[in-house]
């Protein structure tokens, strides 16, 4: 079975860090493009960050340039988001989504082309 599962939100201060890891399982993550995408309350869902099928490209939304970083690890089958400075707007729900598709990274991070989504962890920034 196909199963995508991110963990490592929670609460978190202004300012303070926090690292979300997406672990898959039922198929191998070194076929698929990854993206973390993020939903917050009465808004669409929206790219984060994408990362290529090899690792070796990838792509960071404006509002995040700079603050998270993605990375893959292959052999683990594990993609992460570290993200650090985080402010109040980064309040959300964030979910990991991959995809098959041959697609360069910065236009493949849109949800409407991902295969597979996972069911989201919340990450809430406040004092």
């Amino acid at each position: 079975q196909l199963q995508l599962v991110e963990s490592g939100g929670g609460l978190v201060q202004p300012g303070g860090s926090r690292r979300l890891s997406c672990a898959a399982s039922g198929f191998a993550l070194g076929y698929y493009a990854i993206g973390w995408f993020r939903q917050a309350p009465g808004k669409e869902r929206e790219g984060v960050s994408c990362i290529s099928s090899s690792g070796g490209s990838t792509h960071y939304e404006d509002s995040v340039k700079g603050r998270f970083t993605i990375s893959k690890d292959n052999t683990k089958n594990m993609v992460y988001l570290q993200m650090n400075s985080l402010k109040p707007e980064d309040t959300a729900v964030y979910f990991c989504a991959a995809s098959g598709r041959m697609t360069a990274v910065q236009a493949l991070c849109n949800p409407a082309l991902m295969d597979y989504w996972g069911k989201g962890t919340l990450v809430i920034v406040s004092s």
